[in-house]
């Protein structure tokens, strides 16, 4: 700021006048000085903007405060192209000066005009287009914005109580070639896998891929650059008697598009529950683990990573745990409580 103060009689002027349109504000002396009043003639102040002009000159800056409703003013910076260099220094560094003097919750608009041109009723029109029109965003911030266009509809669609037709309440749409792959996936009893995918454009859950799969090739099946969900069947030997268990995977690979990877995260609860009654309808024997594996890297899902995921580091018989010394991860550790501070001697 220039330190340049403002004058008392200007700050009775902006308080006193009594219907104001344009007050008109220029600097003399080192100080900010109220140079004349323009009453309201017109109903709006766009129909008052032609009186401006008439005020002004070619190139000499002055301040003009405009009250544009009962309430607020637009503060204008007339600093013409062909006003002096020191002239154009002045008025800019003064400006946040006049706005605090006189009380800035009052201004809730600003134009800074090089011309009379800039302030006709058409160029106001156009500023205050552009004052209303959206902020440009990056492509990262219409992703985003996409995906909250996105959520809402969903969460629209959700107050409806939308249900689909499998019965699993709120949640996505099923295609029928995937409900037929799950159940003959329950049906089973060698190791295979079904991978979903979610069609965005229909919030429809569908059947990417179904085969046969073991442990060993279970990474690579895994797509390495999109978030999928996966029913993967599990013959393994690590509970007496042995069993089939069907493991449900959320792989969501750390370079998805983070569209993908909002819009599949807010369906894993939703279509795991669906899973789970989708198979109990199937076939009421098969076994539906009860842990989700998420994962941000496929090649990770190895046997010793599902066996200890899913709790198979304690021996089980009849699906019960029998004590072998490791920890159960669900085991909550007891609360330690903290030792106090050492008494002084």
């Amino acid at each position: 700021m220039s330190g340049i103060g403002i004058a008392p009689q200007l700050a009775s002027a902006f308080a006193s006048s009594s219907n104001p349109r344009f007050v008109k504000v220029s600097i003399h002396n080192e100080q900010l000085l109220h140079d004349l009043t323009i009453p309201a003639v017109a109903p709006s102040f766009e129909q008052d903007l032609p009186l401006l002009p008439h005020v002004l000159q070619d190139d000499v800056p002055a301040y003009i405060l405009a009250k544009v409703s009962p309430s607020d003013w637009l503060a204008i910076s007339y600093v013409p192209e062909s006003a002096k260099v020191r002239d154009k220094m002045l008025y800019a560094s003064t400006r946040a000066s006049l706005l605090k003097g006189l009380g800035s919750a009052l201004f809730t608009d600003s134009i800074f005009a090089t011309s009379k041109a800039d302030l006709t009723p058409e160029a106001y029109a156009a500023h205050r287009r552009h004052i209303n029109a959206p902020k440009p965003l990056s492509a990262r911030e219409q992703e985003m914005a996409d995906v909250r266009t996105t959520e809402s509809a969903s969460a629209y669609e959700g107050s409806r109580a939308r249900v689909n037709h499998i019965g699993a309440g709120v949640g996505l749409r099923w295609s029928q070639g995937l409900q037929d792959s799950v159940k003959q996936l329950a049906q089973g009893e060698q190791g295979a896998i079904v991978i979903m995918a979610i069609d965005t454009p229909t919030e429809t859950l569908i059947l990417k891929s179904t085969s046969e799969a073991s442990i060993q090739a279970l990474p690579t099946l895994l797509p390495s650059s999109q978030p999928c969900y996966a029913l993967f069947a599990w013959p393994h030997e690590y509970s007496t008697p042995p069993r089939r268990e069907i493991v449900y995977i959320y792989s969501c690979p750390s370079t998805s598009p983070i569209k993908d990877r909002m819009i599949y995260s807010s369906g894993v609860s939703s279509t795991y529950e669906a899973v789970k009654a989708l198979l109990a309808d199937a076939s009421p024997t098969t076994r539906l683990a009860s842990r989700k594996i998420e994962t941000s890297d496929p090649s990770e899902l190895d046997d010793a990573h599902l066996k200890s995921e899913l709790g198979f580091d304690a021996v089980s018989v009849d699906g019960q745990p029998v004590e072998t010394g490791l920890r159960d991860p669900q085991e909550k550790k007891p609360f330690a409580r903290p030792r106090g501070p050492a008494r002084k001697r």
